[in-house]
């Protein structure tokens, strides 16, 4: 492997068997020879977002270790999600699993088709509360992971007992 980058990465899904989708998307990213799963949150049910009516989602958050470039990574991740069935219809629409890169080591990551941190993370408690299981401690926005979670209050999430496999 290339020399390695931490990046973080948002799951999400709420159409079939998400956990499973989860579970696979992380064993296909991990097969790769230049990413390494090395972490992941606990799962959390969470009320749908946007304005599209739908049922509630799986969330989760997973870090890995890559020698990918970023834009390199997102096609892993885009076809990562393709091979799993993922199809795009609808914006903040119902999905059978969503991969976003959230973070990519410390460097900003500005390109058509990807920016890095992940806009308006800091906003949503699908991406802050399961990302501070793993990375609470990393810097974003002049204040740790843990402190943003902290920010969101009565948002509706609630931790499953499902399990993404045995880290």
């Amino acid at each position: 492997m290339a020399e390695a980058v931490t990046a973080y990465l948002g799951l999400g899904g709420n159409v079939g068997d998400v956990a499973r989708s989860m579970r696979d998307a992380l064993r296909k990213l991990d097969a790769d020879p230049e990413c390494r799963v090395t972490a992941f949150s606990r799962v959390y049910k969470t009320p749908p977002w946007g304005p599209v009516e739908q049922d509630w989602f799986l969330n989760a958050c997973a870090a890995v270790e890559t020698g990918l470039s970023a834009p390199d990574l997102l096609d892993l991740v885009l076809r990562t999600e393709r091979e799993l069935g993922r199809i795009r219809m609808t914006r903040w629409g119902p999905r059978t699993l969503d991969i976003d890169i959230l973070l990519y080591g410390d460097e900003p990551v500005s390109l058509e088709n990807l920016t890095i941190p992940h806009p308006r993370m800091v906003e949503r408690a699908f991406v802050m509360v399961p990302l501070a299981d793993i990375a609470g401690d990393v810097m974003l926005a002049g204040r740790t992971i843990r402190d943003h979670a902290k920010t969101f209050r009565d948002e509706g999430l609630e931790v499953t007992e499902i399990e993404l496999g045995n880290r």
